[in-house]
């Protein structure tokens, strides 16, 4: 049972990861191509733009600074591997 809970959480946050990078992606592109860049980006640009300006500067600042720490982490941890430790001597 736990291992399930582990394996679904760990499945959700991949997906919360590659949903962010895509926004990321789309934005990027918007600031490319400005308008030329079609409805759907250009909507998604908007959006991004409204709740940008509707949510407090410092609270969404601190929630990108926390995002981008917590995905460094997590990215440095997998790659470092998880190495077993020495055995203690006794």
């Amino acid at each position: 049972m736990w291992k399930f809970v582990a394996i679904a959480k760990r499945v959700l946050w991949e997906f919360v990861e590659l949903g962010f990078l895509t926004v990321l992606a789309l934005i990027l592109i918007f600031l490319l191509l400005g308008q030329n860049a079609g409805p759907y980006v250009a909507s998604v640009a908007d959006n991004v733009t409204k709740f940008a300006t509707t949510a407090s500067s410092g609270l969404l600042g601190v929630v990108i600074v926390l995002a981008i720490i917590y995905l460094v982490l997590r990215r440095t941890k997998a790659e470092s591997g998880a190495a077993p430790r020495a055995p203690r001597k006794t």
